[in-house]
């Protein structure tokens, strides 16, 4: 593999990524005003449970990404 190679596999990596990132947030954002909507209220820690569920979803989706790419 030539380093023109793993230069472009790096940038496709890093591309997947940032629309995986902006995926999630939208994701959790739309999950967390459902959720809002079937208690009727607006949580009190909106932050931190939104903040929760970006880092689960964002953890999983990343490995699973890495995983799918062969990458270490």
């Amino acid at each position: 593999m030539t380093h023109y190679d793993k230069d472009a596999r790096g940038s496709m990596q890093s591309l997947y990524f940032t629309i995986a990132a902006v995926v999630l947030y939208l994701v959790s954002d739309r999950l967390l005003d459902g959720l809002e909507r079937r208690a009727g209220r607006r949580f009190e820690n909106r932050s931190v449970i939104f903040f929760g569920m970006l880092l689960g979803l964002s953890l999983a989706t990343f490995a699973l990404i890495r995983a799918l790419l062969g990458t270490p």
